[in-house]
C-alpha cells in the first residue's frame, strides 16, 4: 500500500483516478486543486476529527482552540482534566465522553493510533471502531487524513453525497450505501476521489465540505 504523503502523490492518484472513470474528467477541471491537509496521526489528529463532527466549522474551531488553549493536546494531558476545564470546552456530553475515553484507551495501551496507520484498511478500521464513541466516519477520515490511507472513501459524508448528487446530475443524494456501491469503481484511489468530491463541493455549493480545517 503506497500511502498518500504530498501534493505529489494526490496529483499521481487523480491521473490514475482519471484513467480508471473519464467522467470524472469535468469535474476535476472545475474541482482545481485538491486539498492533502494530513496531520500527524496519535491523539490530537484523532480528537480534532472527534470535535471537528459539529453543526457548523466556526463551532468547531472555536472548541478546538478552547481545547488547545488549556495545554497541550495530548491523551496524558487531556486524561487530568477536571470536568470543570472540560465543561468549558462546549463539548457535548458525548463527544466530551468520546475524547475521554480515547485518551485513556491510548494511555492504557489498548489502541496504539500510530501503528493502526500501518494495518490494511478492514483491520484499522475494525480496531478504530471498537473505541467508544469512534463510527466508520471519524475513523475514515482519520485514515485518510491522518494516515495516508490511498483507498478510503467515508460514504455517510453528507457533503459527499451531495456532491457526488449534483456532479453526476442525481435526482436526489445517494445515501450512504449507494455511494459506497459507486466509489468501488474508484478503488484503489477512493481517497483521492473523496479529495475530488470535497473540492468539487467547495465550487458548486460554494460552502466548505471538507471534515478538517
Amino acid at each position: 500500500m503506497r500511502i498518500i504523503t504530498c501534493e505529489a502523490d494526490v496529483a499521481a492518484g487523480l491521473e490514475q483516478l482519471l484513467l480508471l472513470d473519464t467522467r470524472l474528467a469535468p469535474i476535476a477541471e472545475l474541482a482545481g486543486p485538491l486539498p492533502l491537509r494530513l496531520s500527524e496521526p496519535g491523539f490530537a489528529g484523532l480528537a480534532s476529527i472527534i470535535v471537528s463532527q459539529m453543526v457548523s466549522r466556526a463551532s468547531a474551531d472555536a472548541i478546538w482552540r478552547r481545547i488547545a488553549a488549556a495545554g497541550p493536546v495530548t491523551a496524558p494531558a487531556y486524561a487530568a482534566l477536571g470536568p470543570d476545564v472540560i465543561a468549558t470546552f462546549g463539548l457535548s456530553r458525548a463527544k466530551a465522553a468520546t475524547l475521554m475515553a480515547l485518551s485513556q484507551a491510548v494511555l492504557d495501551e489498548t489502541v496504539d493510533l500510530h501503528g493502526i496507520c500501518e494495518l490494511d484498511g478492514g483491520e484499522a478500521m475494525k480496531r478504530l471502531t471498537s473505541l467508544p464513541g469512534i463510527g466508520p466516519w471519524t475513523a475514515q477520515v482519520y485514515l485518510m487524513f491522518c494516515a495516508g490511507h490511498p483507498d478510503v472513501f467515508p460514504s455517510g459524508d453528507v457533503a459527499l453525497q451531495a456532491s457526488v448528487g449534483r456532479a453526476f446530475g442525481m435526482d436526489t443524494r445517494p445515501d450512504s450505501k449507494a455511494l459506497a456501491a459507486m466509489a468501488a469503481q474508484w478503488a484503489p484511489h477512493r481517497s483521492i476521489a473523496a479529495r475530488l468530491f470535497w473540492a468539487y463541493y467547495a465550487v458548486a455549493m460554494r460552502r466548505n465540505g471538507l471534515p478538517i480545517a
